[in-house]
């Protein structure tokens, strides 16, 4: 009997319906795919998954600031891990200190970073990192040839190349 709490709903089941298109198309998905595509099943992907080939480095702190120190072009991945351990008011502080020693520090932002478009920009503005140095996916990818380094705090998925390489894996056809 009282109209504003259906108004109120109505308008959160649309934000919420938006928003879940907004994350379908990022992920390269239709709604109905997520919605109905997850039951009954283990994974997304059909058949085998690719083996893994060639090998992995290990690396430590020391080597990694080393490397930090050594760059002129650096590019900060981050995601949902960043958020869930609160790394962003640490990583404000480096990025602050590696502006200030010349270095030139972005953000690339993948577009279903966290757990809704927009958490990564929000988690970053609070820590008081600069807007001008957070960019999209797409407004940064072409400048990774010319980047000397790349940290990946949190977000391993997006940078999974399974995503791009393999059809059965459960991550395939996200950008």
């Amino acid at each position: 009997n009282n109209n504003l709490l259906t108004i109120v709903g109505a308008l959160i089941g649309s934000s919420g319906a938006i928003l879940s298109y907004i994350m379908c198309v990022a992920m390269n998905r239709s709604l109905p795919s997520v919605i109905l595509g997850g039951f009954g099943t283990s994974s997304g992907g059909t058949g085998e998954t690719m083996k893994i080939e060639g090998t992995h480095t290990e690396t430590q702190v020391d080597e990694v600031v080393d490397w930090l120190a050594d760059s002129k072009e650096v590019v900060i991945v981050p995601g949902y891990g960043m958020a869930v351990a609160h790394a962003q008011y640490p990583i404000a502080e480096m990025v602050k200190m590696m502006r200030e020693k010349g270095i030139n520090v972005r953000f690339g932002i993948h577009p279903v970073a966290g757990r809704m478009p927009g958490q990564m920009d929000v988690l970053l503005a609070e820590a008081r990192v600069p807007h001008d140095v957070v960019l999209e996916m797409d407004e940064i990818n072409d400048d990774f040839p010319d980047t000397d380094t790349v940290l990946v705090i949190g977000a391993n998925d997006t940078v999974n190349s399974g995503a791009m390489d393999d059809p059965n894996s459960i991550i395939a056809g996200m950008p």
